[in-house]
């Protein structure tokens, strides 16, 4: 009698211990609940295209993080997260808006120029945008391929300089830059479509958002809000 109710005993704290294990792993990571708080507060923030606020209440932004970096930091906090490198994901607010300001249609063509951890190519590609990305960091390219695969997104992503481009897919329709170079590279306006727009930080000390539209060969560029991004680096500033 005395071992039947040491074995029950036993086998209840087993019980007890793989359930709080269960709800160790799986309580602190309610990332739904959290996506959707990220939605209402970029609502707040006055985000109001639809399919934005739907791309990103659908895109796992956690999963884009590293591991290594997922745990210090919050996923959905109004805040650029690390993901290694000297590199950020950039604050949800700011994702949204540059996507909201770009207007993006379905079939739309986009080049992203600093894939990072392929975040912003997700919401591209939710939008059912063509996205081809360009990462400076072997690495973290190689980090944004696998994440976007797994979460079923078809991007094109390059390992290269982001001032060259992606010549052999030009022109493209809309042209999103995630790191800032000190001024517009031309490089980029010359692969620009006609009646295509782009949207870029640029600047060192201090940055603006830029927004650029084609029309007639002509560009029009319009200075929006200041922002905070890395500088965007050349292929040999890279090497040294």
């Amino acid at each position: 009698m005395k071992t039947s109710r040491i074995l029950s005993f036993t086998f209840l704290l087993t019980v007890l211990f793989a359930a709080g294990c269960r709800a160790r792993e799986a309580g602190p990571e309610d990332w739904s609940e959290r996506r959707r708080a990220m939605v209402d507060q970029l609502r707040r923030y006055g985000i109001e295209d639809r399919k934005v606020l739907n791309a990103m209440a659908k895109v796992r932004r956690h999963l884009f993080i590293p591991e290594s970096h997922r745990g210090k930091f919050s996923a959905y906090g109004d805040h650029p997260s690390r993901i290694g490198y000297g590199q950020t994901i950039s604050q949800p607010f700011i994702v949204a808006y540059m996507t909201e300001k770009m207007k993006i249609a379905k079939g739309d063509k986009v080049l992203e120029i600093g894939t990072g951890s392929g975040y912003q190519a997700a919401v591209l590609a939710e939008l059912g945008a063509k996205v081809y990305s360009i990462e400076i960091v072997p690495a973290l390219a190689d980090h944004a391929r696998k994440v976007l695969k797994n979460e079923g997104y078809d991007v094109n992503v390059l390992t290269g300089d982001g001032y060259k481009g992606w010549p052999e897919k030009a022109p493209f329709d809309v042209v999103i830059v995630t790191c800032a170079p000190e001024d517009v590279p031309p490089v980029l306006v010359e692969q620009l479509a006609e009646g295509g727009r782009m949207i870029l930080p640029a600047g060192r000390s201090y940055q603006r958002l830029l927004i650029l539209r084609k029309k007639r060969g002509k560009v029009i560029m319009v200075k929006d809000l200041p922002v905070r991004f890395v500088p965007m680096v050349h292929g040999d500033e890279r090497k040294r």
